[in-house]
């Protein structure tokens, strides 16, 4: 059943909508004549569930394995019985990504609940908490400022960030109703989301596809260099690449380093996958749109 994820500053209050959240999906649940509906059960996924402290952040290579370690859980429990609320950072548009991936892999909706506490709010809650030993401790201050300053705020129009709920500082819960509509339905009928190539993993992956996957992402890099090789010290505009589409350059030029980062992360991402050989090339520009928007 459904993934919630949800994203937000450190310190800006996910944990208190996730359990929100819970505590509304269980008195749901509990008061329900429906077999579908009183069948399921909630998991709340977070980094003190998961033994995960706050200095996990403080490196790189021990960020990545905290992540490995939500993914991990999160897709162990996700199923057809199951509502997963995922409470973290989630700040990182290629792990939002992935756990779409995920979700529809699963046919199972997801949607992004976003927790939009304004900066200064965050840090005046975290000064709060590092003082007070009792609530569990903020973030160090280096480590809360780096990751405000990496975080890559969801998009709406992005596949993977929608749908998207938005709940203000100043809301009292988050769109419960809306919610709730969107991920399980009030019509009496489960809903299921159609997977598609991007997402149906295959029991072997051929060499050739991950040559095609490879090379196809290669020439679509070549192309976007080219084209700032020609012009010159040009920002934005679109590119259109060979009718697969067309991409939304930002204002200031792409670099090569930049690009590069962009591609292995959706090689990484689509590697299992084994997409139709005309499916990477539409892909890998949609993945570009969304992580240049």
């Amino acid at each position: 059943m459904p993934l919630i994820l949800l994203s937000g500053y450190p310190s800006s209050g996910k944990t208190h909508r996730a359990r929100q959240l819970v505590d509304f999906l269980n008195s749901k649940i509990s008061t329900s004549s429906d077999p579908r509906i009183s069948s399921l059960s909630v998991s709340h996924i977070d980094d003190e569930s998961l033994g995960l402290s706050r200095d996990v952040y403080r490196e790189a290579w021990t960020e990545k394995d905290a992540r490995a370690t939500a993914y991990s859980a999160i897709k162990r429990v996700l199923g057809r019985d199951s509502i997963v609320v995922a409470d973290g950072l989630n700040y990182i548009k290629g792990f939002r990504y992935q756990l779409y991936c995920e979700a529809k892999a699963m046919q199972t909706p997801n949607c992004v609940v976003h927790v939009g506490t304004p900066i200064e709010t965050c840090r005046d809650i975290n000064k709060k908490l590092l003082a007070d030993a009792a609530s569990g401790g903020g973030y160090a201050d280096a480590i809360f400022e780096n990751l405000v300053y990496r975080y890559e705020e969801p998009n709406g129009m992005t596949r993977w960030d929608s749908p998207l709920f938005t709940v203000p500082w100043e809301d009292d819960t988050p769109p419960f109703a809306a919610i709730w509509e969107a991920m399980i339905g009030s019509d009496g009928k489960g809903k299921v989301v159609k997977p598609n190539q991007a997402t149906l993993l295959k029991p072997a992956t051929e060499t050739d596809y991950l040559y095609e996957l490879d090379k196809t992402t290669q020439e679509i890099l070549n192309k976007i260099l080219d084209w700032q090789k020609d012009h010159p010290g040009e920002g934005g505009g679109e590119i259109d690449l060979d009718n697969a589409g067309s991409l939304a350059l930002p204002a200031v030029p792409l670099t090569l380093p930049q690009l590069q980062r962009i591609r292995r992360q959706f090689i990484s991402l689509n590697r299992q996958h084994n997409l139709a050989k005309p499916r990477i090339r539409t892909s890998f520009i949609e993945y570009l749109n969304g992580d240049l928007r």
